[in-house]
Parts: C-alpha cells; sequence; structure tokens
C-alpha cells in the first residue's frame, strides 16, 4: 500500500513539474535570427518522452488549465478567454501531440533514436495540426479575418518549423527510456547519450 501511494505521489510530482517546466518554457526566449526560439514545445515533447502518453497529456493539460483559471502562464498572458486568441489551438495540440509522442516512443521498453524522432514528429504534425485549423476557424469565424491559406502556413506554421525541429532533435537525444507507466518497476528511467557538441 505504502508503495503504491509513494509511486502516485512520484507521478502527480512529476505531472506537475512538467507542467511548471512547460510554463517557464514558454517565456525563455534564445534569441536566433527572425523568430527566437521558446523552450514550450521542448518540454512538451519532454514530458510525452519521459512520463508516457498518459502522464504527459495530464502535465500539459494541468497547465492550459492553470492559464484557464487566470494566471498568467501562457505567452500572452491568461484567463478563460485565452480560448478566443489565435493561437489557443497550438495548446490544444500540445496535449494531444504529447499523447501521441508518449505513446509511440513508450511502445516499446528500448524505444531507438529513430522511433523517438518518428514520435516527435508525429506529435510536432499533430501540434500543428490543431494550431492551424484553429487558427483558421477563429480567424474566420471570430476576428472576421478572411486570411487565405498561404498567408496562415506563414504565420502559424513555416515560421516556426526550423526552431521546433530543433527542440524535437534535442529531445530525441536519449538512448532508452522507461514511461512511468503502472506496470514498469521504475517511475521513470533516464540513460542518456551527451549532445554532439
Amino acid at each position: 500500500m505504502e508503495k503504491n501511494n509513494s509511486k502516485k505521489t512520484v507521478r502527480l510530482v512529476l505531472c506537475a513539474l512538467f507542467a511548471a517546466l512547460i510554463a517557464v518554457g514558454a517565456f525563455i526566449k534564445i534569441p536566433i535570427p527572425y523568430i527566437p526560439l521558446t523552450l514550450q514545445t521542448l518540454f512538451t515533447m519532454l514530458a510525452g518522452l519521459m512520463l508516457g502518453g498518459r502522464l504527459g497529456a495530464i502535465s500539459v493539460c494541468v497547465y492550459v488549465a492553470i492559464g484557464l483559471a487566470g494566471l498568467p502562464v501562457f505567452t500572452q498572458g491568461g484567463g478563460i478567454t485565452y480560448v478566443l486568441k489565435p493561437t489557443f489551438g497550438y495548446l490544444i495540440g500540445f496535449a494531444v501531440g504529447t499523447y501521441v509522442t508518449g505513446a509511440i516512443a513508450n511502445k516499446t521498453a528500448a524505444p531507438t533514436f529513430r522511433r523517438l524522432v518518428g514520435a516527435n514528429l508525429a506529435g510536432l504534425a499533430i501540434i500543428y495540426l490543431f494550431g492551424m485549423v484553429y487558427y483558421f476557424l477563429i480567424s474566420h469565424l471570430y476576428l472576421g479575418t478572411n486570411i487565405s491559406f498561404e498567408e496562415g502556413l506563414a504565420s502559424g506554421m513555416i515560421q516556426y518549423i526550423e526552431q521546433d525541429r530543433r527542440c524535437y532533435l534535442v529531445s530525441c537525444c536519449r538512448s532508452n527510456w522507461k514511461a512511468a507507466e503502472p506496470n514498469n518497476k521504475e517511475i521513470c528511467s533516464v540513460k542518456t547519450k551527451p549532445l554532439p557538441i
């Protein structure tokens, strides 16, 4: 009974930790040409890889719930009216993308680098899918702006692809992962390889 409670406690702490990292990552900007790199996407991908799909998605949902409750953890503030911002779809995509990333990566006990890259690419595609669809819907239905498909791609996806590519490569620099799922003996066991510098 005590072991089960301690596992629950560790999972709760890990979900809270990643929710906090995602919130902080929204405000950490690394200056690169044209668009600054934020660490929010990196932390959502790492949540899926390290915690597994279910707990990773829970950590993102906690982050979104905190922001919708009014705490200014989103890049442009917080509050329930944030659902009317064109970028809110990316936050929904973070939750679904994190789940998919974790589910694909942790399907085997020792995923290969190729599997990690594939998992992150699938998660990133889902983030962009949700983000772009929501962006178009809010722009047309609520804001009343008629943006073309090309303008939407340029402002909502193309300018961010390079920074997100860097994020998923950094999050993939791991060789062995064990997800924080109930059937594993360890909550989170990570063997890392040093990054090539």
